[in-house]
């Protein structure tokens, strides 16, 4: 995982940038006005500031749909080039129009760093660490925000601070940005995978992960380019077959699945669960999940995902116990499948190169053959064991299948495999195709023994032995209904790139999407009016009545150095807080750590609002309010702080993830500027107390929002979230409709 770790380190420089930028101009703004005569022109001395908010809105609102064409290392790239000409530009300016030229181009390259660095980092982590890389670009950027902190403190020691050199600094730190976008950043997988470019992806992935065989994930990001689609949630009991079950015994039997491992002989049954023995869909697992839908209230989304973190297994995961070396479906045993590749740019797309196994005449055993293969699927029968089944059986039996050699783990103990199913179709004809699911192991106390496959060469457990396993089960981007006839490769195959489409409006009004998006706007809206900016905004004035500016002040150092140096002890405070979220944000996972950590955040403000309108004496009012502000601050980057971005760069199919996180992101920054102009309003209309007071209420909302709307993504891999996200909405849409 150390790729993966390395480039997520690269990429949230661009954050790092971003705090560097914010810290900076809190200072420089001291003697910009004093240069330039600005004390009797507060608007323009307000715009320099606004000016980088301003680049960053209008930069979001077009750079979703360009990052979902053109990529997002070479947004990432443009980024920095941004930075680093603004910095320039900055160290030049001869007067304020060009300093606000400057400072617009230092907010586009705030806009897109913001916008695509946790997108990209979603896109590149393994779902295991993804919290933990994903809450980086928060603990870089209070980094960069304390390290500019210090060097603008140092410079307000100097006989005569020069804003143009604290602001030009910039361009050092983003000329090492570039380096590394540039010559050390990859493309992201899942975007090579939705343009075709298949073995570019491939090597990106060895790359990142660290070994060479990466078929599963490969085959999961194929399968994250549909978006929506009739996706299914069902479940199923899974045991060993005994020598007495053979491919007959699970033809006469349409309720039994059967599953393959790696050695032969070993195989597996698994019989869909029914009825009132199922313990997923709209009914909750646990009681009080239960309670909570019965009311009503809690979104169906919230249950599902829910149910899936609450019957974790008990020990090991379904890729250590249930399928070891489950294979994949895009190799043939032994070193073909070394040698085959999916590379839409190298291999020809004439219609002449695709040859069906139907116009073959080819065995039905070539189901294990290299089925997106762009050369011709007509093998050897000797390549697939017998022992392995064949397609016939799985016409009969909807089988789920999987071939030799090489694991189909995606991540988070979740597993990806395909089955076979038929049905009557028009004039008694039977219709068949592929389903893709999704497999994940749960807990089933009291009935599982042990492990329910043994090692090779070990015996299999006694009877009795068996795990319950959640399915998604949906059309696979691989089998589409409208390309069947146009190229086929393998039984009713197509090649990935066939099945890819460009991003489109219309995508967004897919229940999964829809839903996703006001999971996403809201809570970026209800982020930006908990009160963070108000809290910075009075940091200082609450330390200054601490008596921390009077110590100061007698140690020689001027209110405006005192400023800063009070700034950057509070921005300091925030980083082992920081720390402390990225390890607890793929453990305790985001819900949980929003649902903890928001409580405290109206804790803080109503001391605040308290300390505002109740007067208890100088000391105590000041030591109230500064004890307030620390945990204020603390609990927010722990979790009010990143979660919000986290979340944005999972819960959206990969065609329209830019687009839909561009949306979010124009929230956030349309917010920012509301908040940050509303705020003198305000305190002059209502008051402290009251400013507060208001926040304090909408941190109650936040939390009744998270509690109602917001699921736990935890250790799941992206496409699987959108997957439930689609399964969510319809159960919503069905619980309506009752």
């Amino acid at each position: 995982m150390s790729g993966a770790v390395l480039v997520a380190v690269a990429a949230a420089i661009g954050n790092l940038l971003q705090g560097w930028d914010n810290a900076t101009i809190a200072g420089a703004v001291l003697y910009i006005k004093k240069e330039f005569q600005l004390e009797s022109n507060p608007t323009v001395e307000g715009l320099i500031v606004a000016m980088s908010l301003i680049g960053a809105t209008v930069i979001t609102t077009c750079s979703g749909a360009v990052a979902d064409s053109l990529g997002r290392r070479p947004m990432l790239i443009i980024s920095s080039v941004l930075y680093f000409l603004s910095g320039l530009v900055m160290l030049w300016s001869p007067n304020v129009y060009v300093l606000l030229m400057a400072r617009l181009l230092d907010g586009f390259g705030i806009g897109l760093a913001v916008t695509l660095v946790p997108v990209y980092i979603s896109e590149t982590a393994p779902p295991e660490i993804r919290g933990l890389l994903n809450t980086l670009p928060q603990f870089t950027g209070s980094g960069g925000m304390f390290l500019s902190y210090c060097m603008v403190f140092g410079m307000s020691l100097m006989d005569s601070p020069s804003w143009r050199l604290m602001l030009g600094v910039l361009s050092i730190p983003s000329l090492l940005y570039f380096l590394l976008t540039v010559f050390f950043l990859p493309e992201s997988p899942r975007w090579l995978v939705s343009k075709g470019r298949m073995l570019e992806a491939k090597r990106v992935l060895q790359r990142l992960r660290g070994r060479e065989d990466v078929s599963g994930e490969m085959a999961l990001l194929v399968e994250g380019l549909g978006v929506g689609g009739d996706t299914s949630l069902e479940e199923y009991i899974i045991g060993p077959a005994s020598d007495l079950v053979d491919d007959q015994d699970i033809s006469a039997d349409k309720d039994q699945i059967k599953l393959y491992g790696p050695e032969e002989g070993l195989s597996w049954v698994a019989r869909p669960v029914t009825g009132g023995h199922s313990s997923l869909g709209l009914a909750s697992r646990r009681g009080s999940m239960a309670t909570q839908s019965a009311l009503g209230l809690v979104d169906p989304l919230v249950t599902l995902f829910g149910s899936v973190h609450e019957k974790l297994p008990e020990s090991g995961s379904m890729r250590s116990t249930l399928f070891p070396h489950f294979g994949s479906m895009f190799s043939v045993g032994g070193n073909q499948a070394r040698n085959e590749e999916w590379d839409e740019e190298s291999l020809a797309r004439e219609g002449e190169d695709y040859t069906s196994d139907a116009a073959a005449n080819d065995s039905d055993d070539n189901l294990q053959s290299p089925l997106i293969s762009r050369q011709t699927t007509s093998m050897e029968k000797d390549l697939v064991p017998h022992a392995h089944g064949s397609l016939a059986s799985m016409r009969h039996g909807s089988q789920v299948q999987g071939s030799a050699g090489e694991p189909m783990g995606i991540g988070g103990g979740w597993q990806l495999a395909w089955k076979w199913s038929e049905k009557d179709g028009p004039e008694g004809k039977k219709e068949g195709g592929f389903k893709r699911i999704y497999l994940h192991q749960e807990g089933f106390p009291g009935s599982r023994r042990g492990s329910i496959v043994s090692l090779p060469g070990e015996d299999i457990h006694a009877e009795g032995d068996f795990v319950q396993a959640a399915a998604l089960v949906s059309q696979p981007a691989l089998c589409s209904k409208e390309l069947m006839k146009q190229h086929p490769v393998g039984p009713a195959m197509v090649h990935p790139s066939e099945t890819v489409k460009g991003p489109s409006w219309r995508d967004l009004f897919e229940p999964g999407v829809k839903h996703a998006l006001v999971v996403g706007v809201g809570i970026q809206i209800l982020q930006q009016f908990s009160g963070i900016n108000g809290v910075l905004y009075y940091t200082p004035q609450i330390l200054e009545q601490a008596g921390v500016g009077i110590l100061l002040s007698n140690l020689g150092i001027s209110s405006a150095s005192a400023s800063l140096l009070i700034s950057g002890i509070t921005t300091l405070l925030m980083l082992p807080c920081i720390a402390v979220a990225m390890r607890l944000m793929d453990v305790s996972g985001r819900r949980s750590l929003l649902l903890c950590t928001i409580p405290i955040l109206i804790l803080s403000l109503l001391i605040l609002v308290l300390g505002s309108a109740v007067d208890m004496g100088k000391v105590v009012n000041a030591s109230i309010s500064t004890v307030s502000v620390v945990l204020y601050f603390c609990f927010f980057v722990m979790g009010f702080g990143p979660i919000p971005n986290i979340l944005c760069a999972e819960i959206f199919p990969t065609r329209v993830r830019g687009l839909c996180i561009a949306i979010c992101a124009l929230t956030f920054w349309i917010g920012d500027i509301i908040v940050t102009y509303s705020l003198p309003v305000m305190l002059k209309s209502i008051g402290l107390a009251g400013v507060f007071g208001m926040y304090a209420i909408v941190c109650i909302i936040a939390w009744i929002f998270v509690f109602l709307k917001v699921p736990e993504t935890k250790g799941m891999p992206l496409e699987v979230i959108t997957e439930f996200f689609s399964v969510g909405a319809k159960q919503a849409a069905a619980a309506k409709s009752e």
